[in-house]
């Protein structure tokens, strides 16, 4: 094994130097934020872009990733940045690539993603998944790189170079906002309308002198990506004159009927930045801990088609403007925005307001306009030089293409051609360089037309740079063809305050007042805001004949009553409310009845009753002619038989007997009328089936029951037609006639004749008696009016419809 030898180290010059560690340490943070705070976290000023994005866009024009081209893998957009521009991770570019692709994070997108981009509520697929390239509005913020408008700077390596700023055609700082932190500086700018801001940026071009105010006629805030409401803009002024401020954004919210049985609140707009998944977590967390009452349940049916729609369902008894002040209070479906305008200025953080912002910009902008006329102007007079010299050799071409011929070598030809024709080295050059093929091409004329056209343009841009009012209006031109090209409306509705707070004047909770329930002749249930007295007289539209009207309170119950002869319970307080009555009650905006009970097939609905245990009886009449009293006694059930039926019968008629002074009233299809005593007939259990009521002839049937306040004005309304005839195919006979003119019979008797049939009219195909009614309804539940009442001998009647399907004066 061979003897490891040492050698001993060099003697070491020491050289230390004493330093102080506080001013170290002072000195090392502060060119750590002077590089974050450049570098990183704050945008220029003059086109609202930090540094990673100004690099993301650079790299993406310089791989020629157009609009009107593919899009490529967003690891391979990333790589070229990082490569060439931004050696600080591929996570820290991937994000800014993200961002400016999201829609709802800014307002004119840079980026046109295709992938997973993602949400308010998830991150992005992994670059891999993803590709991008430039969106439409990013060509003209790098427009005109190559037209020396901007300053380049070396790279991170001095290998390449990079613009320090780009051109931007548009004051993109105000247009998309941003936001980051850096040391000892943040930045928070909200996004505004691109014709807003370019409005007010020409304004500013024209009138150098205008105030905030002449400026905030064209910006009068922010305009959010996804839309929603900006509440009070008091903040918002402060923020457009210090550089600070403070304003809350609110959901867009709207209560609809999300069921006939149930209210809700539908929210399509959320305020900005907040994702449906975090609304709906914090509403769970409140209900959860009982902080929040009132709703139900919260369903996300938010899709590509219909965009955002958050349906929150409202428990009943429970005023939805109320939950909804309740969800603006405690939930982020109100948030608050802070603006703190910090941007670069000469390399210098500063607090700008929207006049400082616009000032900027325009005075940038018309130096990129500057520079691009003189490029443009020196790129026009050297075109301008070569042409003149094709010109001047055009004329002479054999001479030319001899004295090239006869030149010994290139040096030689470029010499005798400037001494022969008088043309400049550049001129002589580029005649040689001209293959002889297209030298003999050249028309005089196209050459003449051609240094006419520079000719002018050259004017043009000398006017342009010596005019600087010429320059100004050129610079607010662009400006406005930019806006028409990719200007859009304002999506944020601007609010001065949200005016009184719901739950201050409206409780949470419906209050247990009292109130009516009313059933229409076309099945639609609704209840009353008060327990004012049901106007018969004025203006009934469709729908508007209400057969039933039992007096509760908003809490409490009422009872319909079915053909089969079951009592099913329907709550007051999970019926539409109709608002305060002026007139006539109007059930347009009821809800149908089978939206609360599930009637079988060949069951109908009766009547609606009062279910109050201290409150009245009830009476019944079926179709074979029975009568029964129910006592006011009632099971905790849902729903429950009141009456026995025999094979074939069904209950045709239900009324409230108050105080047994009122009569019974049958009414036959072969026109016989009967009424007598409620207190000929003795309450019975309800599984009793009742007694004989009227005698019904061979062949006949029940046309109508009811129960009849004598000491009332009343009226006995008849409508005759033909049994074979099918309904509203013919007209019949309509007849209203007093009722008082009609004597009282014994119970189950056959009663007395009440309509006379005519030539064709063999049944009755609608009887009503009651209090004198205003109309009646036809089919469909169209409002028709009533003949005046004769006596009971004065014939059959007026001619009419033969449907009618119920009567249009409610009992008080």
């Amino acid at each position: 094994m061979a003897k490891r030898t040492t050698t001993p180290p060099e003697e070491i010059a020491e050289n230390i130097v004493d330093i102080d560690v506080g001013l170290e340490m002072q000195n090392a943070f502060l060119e750590y934020s002077v590089s974050v705070i450049h570098s990183r976290a704050l945008p220029d000023v003059r086109d609202g872009l930090k540094p990673v994005q100004r690099r993301i866009l650079y790299s993406m024009s310089e791989m020629g990733l157009r609009p009107d081209r593919g899009h490529v893998k967003s690891s391979r957009v990333v790589g070229d940045v990082m490569g060439k521009y931004h050696p600080h991770g591929d996570t820290a570019i991937y994000d800014a690539l993200v961002r400016m692709a999201q829609p709802f994070t800014m307002r004119l997108p840079l980026v046109d993603g295709h992938g997973n981009f993602g949400s308010l509520d998830d991150g992005p697929a992994a670059s891999r998944y993803t590709e991008a390239r430039l969106a439409p509005a990013a060509l003209v913020m790098t427009a005109s790189l190559d037209e020396d408008t901007v300053d380049f700077v070396p790279n991170y390596d001095d290998q390449l170079l990079q613009p320090g700023v780009l051109p931007a055609a548009y004051p993109n700082l105000l247009v998309n906002g941003v936001s980051g932190i850096a040391v000892g500086f943040a930045t928070n700018m909200a996004p505004h309308n691109l014709v807003e801001v370019i409005g007010a940026a020409r304004h500013l071009i024209a009138h150098p002198d205008c105030s905030l105010d002449d400026l905030m006629k064209f910006v009068p805030g922010p305009d959010l990506p996804l839309g929603g409401r900006i509440v009070g803009l008091d903040g918002i002024r402060d923020a457009y004159l210090t550089g600070k401020g403070t304003f809350r954004t609110r959901a867009t919210a709207r209560i609809e009927k999300i069921t006939p049985r149930k209210s809700g609140i539908v929210v399509t707009e959320l305020p900005y930045l907040v994702g449906p998944e975090k609304v709906i977590e914090r509403m769970k967390t409140l209900v959860q801990g009982k902080k929040l009452q009132g709703i139900s349940d919260v369903k996300d049916l938010t899709d590509r088609k219909h965009g955002l729609r958050l349906v929150i369902e409202v428990k009943n008894g429970f005023n939805p403007e109320a939950v909804l002040e309740q969800l603006y209070r405690l939930t982020p479906m109100e948030d608050s925005f802070g603006i703190n305008n910090v941007a670069l200025v000469d390399g210098q953080p500063q607090t700008l307001g929207l006049k400082d912002l616009l000032r900027h910009y325009v005075e940038f902008r018309i130096d990129v306009v500057r520079r691009r006329t003189a490029h443009r102007l020196g790129k026009a007079k050297d075109q301008l030089h070569l042409v003149e010299g094709l010109l001047i050799a055009i004329l002479d071409i054999d001479e030319v293409i001899q004295l090239i011929r006869s030149s010994e070598d290139t040096a030689t030809a470029r010499s005798r051609l400037m001494d022969v024709f008088d043309l400049s080295e550049v001129q002589a050059n580029h005649i040689l360089d001209l293959q002889l093929r297209r030298l003999t091409k050249f028309s005089r004329l196209e050459l003449e037309q051609r240094r006419d056209e520079l000719q002018k343009q050259i004017e043009e841009l000398e006017a342009i740079l010596g005019d600087e009012k010429l320059l100004h209006r050129t610079v607010s031109s662009e400006l406005a063809e930019v806006a028409k090209k990719y200007g859009t409306p304002r999506r944020t509705v601007l609010l001065e305050s949200a005016g009184n707070p719901v739950s201050a004047a409206t409780p949470l909770e419906v209050s247990d007042d009292p109130c009516f329930v009313l059933l229409s002749s076309t099945g639609l249930l609704a209840r009353t805001s008060n327990a004012e007295p049901i106007p018969a007289e004025g203006p009934r539209a469709k729908h508007d004949a209400v057969v039933g009207a039992v007096r509760t309170t908003a809490r409490g119950e009422v009872g319909l009553v079915t053909s089969r002869g079951r009592m099913v319970r329907i709550s007051a307080l999970e019926l539409p409310a109709l608002p305060p009555l002026g007139g006539a009650p109007s059930l347009s905006g009821g809800a149908p009845l089978a939206a609360y009970v599930d009637l079988p097939r060949g069951e109908e609905p009766v009547g609606i009753v009062s279910l109050d245990p201290d409150g009245p009886g009830l009476a019944l009449g079926t179709a074979q002619g029975v009568v029964k009293r129910v006592t006011a006694d009632q099971p905790k059930a849902h729903d429950w038989e009141i009456i026995s039926l025999r094979d074939g019968d069904s209950v045709v008629g239900v009324g409230q007997v108050v105080t047994g002074d009122e009569d019974l009233v049958f009414v036959t299809s072969d026109a016989q009328l009967l009424r007598f005593p409620a207190s000929s007939v003795r309450p019975q259990g309800r599984t009793a089936g009742g007694m004989a009521g009227v005698r019904v002839a061979s062949g006949q049937r029940v046309a109508f029951f009811g129960v009849v306040d004598p000491r009332r004005e009343a009226v006995v309304v008849t409508a005759s037609g033909s049994a074979d005839a099918l309904p509203g195919t013919q007209p019949g006979a309509i007849k209203a006639t007093p009722y008082a003119e009609y004597p009282a019979k014994g119970r189950g008797t056959g009663g007395v004749r009440a309509h006379r049939f005519l030539k064709g009219e063999d049944t009755l195909v609608l009887a009503w008696v009651g209090a004198t009614p205003a109309r009646a309804s036809g089919a469909g539940g169209v409002a028709i009016e009533l003949p005046e009442a004769t006596g009971r001998r004065d014939g059959s009647g007026v001619q009419g419809s033969s449907v009618i399907t119920g009567i249009g004066a409610p009992p008080a």
